[in-house]
């Protein structure tokens, strides 16, 4: 199961995100916002998982070598899970936002 840490950072970025191409964007330029762009959002978050990832192979060697204990790997498994299933489900969301902006009429 995830922890609470992990659960309010993914809202965390995902608020980042919808604050900087939502509502609140409508009056600013298209690359003129104040905020972080949506390619350093995307890479931030791409590394966060990368990092989670790191962490669980981590602490999967750690138990081998008899250095850590069962929960810290599952936490870390699922800490690497949840991260990889909240990429997943942006990564669908902007595939199926970008076939809505196309099936648009011109």
């Amino acid at each position: 199961m995830a922890s609470p840490i992990t659960a309010a950072n993914a809202y965390a970025s995902l608020a980042r995100l919808t604050d900087a191409g939502g509502a609140g964007a409508a009056g600013k330029s298209l690359g003129g916002g104040g905020g972080p762009s949506f390619g350093d959002v995307l890479k931030n978050a791409v590394g966060s998982v990368l990092d989670a990832g790191r962490k669980s192979d981590a602490q999967t060697m750690a138990m081998a070598s008899g250095k850590s204990n069962v929960m810290d790997v599952v936490t870390a498994v699922a800490e690497t899970d949840v991260a990889v299933s909240t990429l997943v489900s942006v990564r669908d969301r902007v595939i199926q936002s970008y076939e809505d902006i196309m099936k648009m009429p011109i």
